[in-house]
Parts: structure tokens; sequence; C-alpha cells
């Protein structure tokens, strides 16, 4: 845990960055990436955080990048995304292993070009916010079986961090 504390002092000074946190279920990465934030330059924004794994694969777009009224049945109003939203702050994708490959396409689109469009509109909207994806799946594995895109892992682990388990770390336990 002292290495990835490390880690955490020298992302204070990154400007907006874009951080893979990975590690089983229940070690703390929604911990680790809420410090991210907290502690970087980014603190002042606020932190839009969606969880990929339970949201209905037809909605992961609209909730990552909004809608335009009448996009969809159930679109009434223009709704503002989580990137719309976070402005200067931070985008934390909770299990992004979760996510199907059409909404990876349009997620590496949008990362590499800092801007996305809502679903159903036409204009270009610029975001500028770190990101912080976390899953507990080997995305290296996800590649290779095709069920995550390589451009867009190689493009989320600008900083890779892997928090450990708690049976890694006993000497966490008086501590907690």
């Amino acid at each position: 845990m002292l290495a990835l504390f490390e880690t955490l002092k020298r992302l204070e000074s990154v400007e907006a960055p874009t951080v893979l946190l990975s590690g089983e279920s229940g070690t703390g990465k929604d911990v680790v990436a809420h410090a991210i934030h907290h502690l970087g330059k980014r603190s002042q924004g606020p932190m839009m955080q969606v969880d990929c794994a339970s949201l209905p694969e037809n909605l992961v777009e609209s909730e990552l990048f909004g809608h335009e009224r009448g996009a969809f049945t159930d679109a009434r109003t223009q709704k503002r995304g989580i990137f719309e939203e976070a402005k200067h702050g931070t985008v934390f994708l909770d299990e992004i292993g979760e996510m199907n490959l059409a909404v990876q396409a349009k997620l590496l689109r949008a990362l590499e070009n800092r801007s996305f469009r809502r679903v159903g509109g036409t204009q270009h909207l610029n975001f500028n916010a770190g990101i912080i994806a976390a899953t507990n799946r080997n995305l290296q594995d996800e590649v290779s079986e095709k069920r995550f895109r390589e451009d867009l892992f190689f493009r989320l682990k600008v900083i890779q961090i892997t928090v450990p388990p708690l049976r890694e770390r006993r000497e966490d336990v008086p501590m907690l």
C-alpha cells in the first residue's frame, strides 16, 4: 500500500490524469479513485461516477454522453451526460470491463478527441476532465479474448494501479 500511496502522491501534480485501477472486487478501487480526485488538481470540480456494470446496455451511452430530446422513445427532454457534467473535474468509470464493444468504440473516440456528441445530437461538445477507470477483470485477458478493445485498453492504462486484496496486506488490518 505504501507504493500505491507514493503513486497517488505523484498524481497530485498531474493536470488531467488517465488512470486504470485494477483489483479484485472489494479491494477499495473506488476509495482510491476518490483519493486521486480529492488530492489532485481537479478536486475543485465534480467527480462524476458511473457504474458500467449496473446500467442496462442501452442506457450506458446516454449516461456517459447525454441525449437530445426525441433521440429515442423515452427521451422527452435533453439530458446532459457525465462527461458534460464533469466539466473540469473527474469522470470515474467503475467496472469498465463490463462495457460492450459498441460503447467502448464511442468512449475511445471521445477520449482521443476530448469531445463527444449527445445521443441523437449533431453538435460536438468538448470536455476537459480527468479519467479514472476501474475493473476487477484482467483487461489484458479480455483484449486477448476480443471482449475489450485493445486501443481503449492502451488509452486507459496511461497510469495503471493495482489495488492488492487485504489478504496480501495483512499489516493493514490493525489500521483498518
